[in-house]
């Protein structure tokens, strides 16, 4: 997960700088030009491989047979974006390391996936992970849930590829539209023929260019100021090393309840059902490789989270000995980083050019995972239920066409990324707004067996509203303070370590010296907290309309679709506390016969339609029942 872009308005491009025309030599754009040419080429030569021979299955899933290390970086590299990479030692550098502390959340926040929702998603062979939402509740929920992530990428894919060509641009010269241009075509052309495979393989590599980009910063860096000893020494020396900070007011933008347990409902809504990473877990061979690949991710992110604020400190122990110019000094944060890396790595040709790479690999892993999930989610969720005739060509060939389409929609949203102004602040921070709701939909359904379809939808909505009313009016307030934002809680946003950890998350209010009140302490709510926040509303509305309206009287009741987290942690307790509790049996045999997590599907083949059919048809049996453990848990 990954933070701290600033908030203040874009700079107009430019076409040149004292700063970047002499230092970015005809090597760099060599370094440059083949991390392009090395991603278009791994995407051909998947889709070359096997042309003519391949089905739907190949291109939106990679025929289910990747292993778990593959899948692992591809997990990090979705959403480790640019605007991260960028961001994360700008906040450093600024406010000091408390941002840190994230990383205490990866381990509940990588966990709980592993645990409950990959099983949940394997085990019922989807393709889409809001063809869940059909199986548990009905074909309008998954429409909601599916025409709500579709409005949450296509708002930031845009912004994706244009901010970090514009940041580029002021500082280096580099031509935005042909940065622009040239990410945006290579992206499209590999995603749409090579398909999930080439998206991976091309995020493995992206990956790897992305933490050599970074230690050759760290290593050089360090290096100028007398070593990482020297670089600690000045940074706690300027109290940029924090401690617990342990004030439990969550309307403080970064304390370490905020950052451990506030962080895992954002890493929840990332890694926990985003359509870019559920569609990662499936494609793994087996449900242990998905389970692998969901812990192989845990190493992954606290080693670029260690990157991404030693950068910050070599930056700030760095400008402490060559202070900044006064045009440095007077960019945006989010520039902090490239000024720092130009001035560092000039008179070495070839560096500046490798985190140049480094920086447009993650704009590129992060497109690419766009592209795909949006293609896969189109097909499955909108037009194949309405068509289920189409011949296996005609799929492939439409399935192609959408990842083709959404390519060309993404360079329309940069140019109108590029128009926006200030309104940029709102169409990044949209991101962030729907990812808890969406959370809130998939824990109504999973957790709470008395949730039904209106209790869904209109749950749904209310997160929405929610979240967009926080979310805008944070960044109404803080448009409208003339009062400089504290150190405590300046004026940043986090984003998706790819798109947060790209992440995921929104504009932060700014806060003044004075503390708001009212509507204004209510906007600046931390960031963290917008997830648990927007996905409880959706619980909380969602269970008291399916109250109102029946619960699940009437309807059948998928038993695969529901994780049992009562019967689980009752089975905990002594045999005659389960008696009193009028529950017979919780262990792993009673879920077996029950059918909620069945050993082996029905036809030999996991994920044979019939199979699904049956799953479905044995819900009728939990229709109206009250003698199971599973049903009773919504009366307990």
């Amino acid at each position: 997960m990954s933070v701290g872009v600033s908030t203040s308005a874009p700079l107009s491009p430019t076409s040149g700088t004292s700063v970047g025309m002499s230092t970015f030599s005809i090597v760099d754009y060599v370094v440059f030009v083949l991390l392009l040419v090395l991603s278009l080429a791994i995407g051909l030569y998947h889709a070359c491989r096997g042309w003519g021979r391949h089905t739907v299955g190949e291109l939106l899933m990679a025929d289910r047979k990747m292993g778990c290390l593959p899948v692992a970086l591809s997990l990090l590299a979705t959403f480790q974006s640019a605007v991260a990479i960028l961001g994360v030692p700008s906040e450093i550098y600024r406010y000091g390391t408390q941002y840190w502390f994230l990383g205490c959340c990866y381990f509940l926040g990588l966990l709980i996936p592993a645990h409950i929702f990959i099983p949940v998603f394997y085990r019922l062979h989807l393709t889409s992970a809001y063809e869940y939402l059909e199986l548990r509740f009905n074909k309008t929920v998954r429409v909601c849930g599916t025409v709500t992530f579709i409005f949450q990428m296509v708002i930031y894919m845009g912004v994706v590829l244009y901010a970090p060509s514009l940041a580029l641009n002021a500082v280096t010269g580099f031509d935005l539209w042909l940065s622009v241009l040239a990410l945006g075509i290579v992206c499209t052309v590999y995603t749409a023929l090579g398909g999930l495979k080439a998206v991976i393989w091309t995020d493995v590599f992206q990956t790897l260019v992305m933490f050599l980009g970074q230690l050759a910063v760290i290593i050089v860096g360090s290096a100028k100021v007398g070593g990482l000893g020297r670089v600690w020494a000045v940074a706690s020396q300027h109290g940029r090393i924090s401690g617990f900070e342990l004030d439990p007011d969550p309307f403080v933008r970064h304390t370490f309840w905020t950052l451990a347990f506030g962080g895992v409902f954002m890493m929840l809504s990332l890694y926990g059902v985003n359509q870019a990473q559920v569609q990662r877990y499936l494609s793994s061979r087996t449900e242990k490789a998905a389970v692998l690949s969901c812990y192989a991710v845990f190493p992954f992110q606290q080693v670029s989270l260690c990157v991404g604020c030693l950068i910050g400190l070599v930056m700030f122990a760095y400008y402490q000995e060559y202070p900044m110019s006064i045009q440095q000094a007077q960019a945006a944060p989010d520039q902090f980083v490239l000024y720092f890396v130009m001035d560092l790595l000039k008179g070495l040709p070839g560096l500046p050019g490798l985190f140049i790479a480094c920086l447009f690999s993650g704009s590129l892993s992060t497109i690419s995972s766009a592209f795909n999930s949006l293609a896969t989610v189109t097909m499955e969720d909108l037009i194949r239920p309405w068509f289920p005739e189409f011949s296996e060509a005609r799929a492939i060939m439409l399935s192609r066409g959408l990842a083709f389409g959404y390519g060309l929609l993404c360079l329309g949203m940069a140019y109108i990324s590029s128009q926006m102004g200030p309104v940029l602040q709102a169409a990044i921070s949209i991101f962030g707004m729907v990812g808890g709701p969406l959370l809130g939909l998939f824990c109504l359904g999973m957790f709470f067996p008395c949730a039904n379809p209106p209790g869904a939808v209109v749950g749904l909505l209310a997160g929405l509203v929610m979240a967009f009313w926080i979310g805008i009016g944070s960044i109404v307030t803080s448009m409208g303070s003339s009062m400089p934002p504290s150190p405590s809680n300046g004026s940043s946003f986090s984003l998706p370590t790819n798109l947060t950890v790209a992440t995921v998350t929104t504009l932060m209010p700014l806060t003044t010296f004075s503390k708001p009140t009212g509507l204004r302490r209510f906007y600046s709510l931390s960031y963290l907290w917008y997830s648990a926040h927007n996905s409880t509303t959706v619980i909380v509305v969602g269970l008291i309309v399916s109250l109102l309206t029946g619960r699940m009287r009437g309807r059948s009741l998928n038993p695969a679709t529901i994780y049992p987290v009562l019967p689980k942690l009752l089975s905990l307790l002594p045999l005659s506390c389960q008696k009193r509790l009028h529950c017979s049996s919780y262990g792993q045999d009673h879920l077996m016969d029950t059918g909620l997590f069945p050993e082996k599907p029905r036809n030999g083949v996991l994920g044979d339609s019939r199979d699904k059919e049956a799953m479905a048809l044995d819900g009728t049996a939990y229709q109206g029942s009250s003698s199971t453990c599973i049903l009773q848990e919504t009366s307990l």
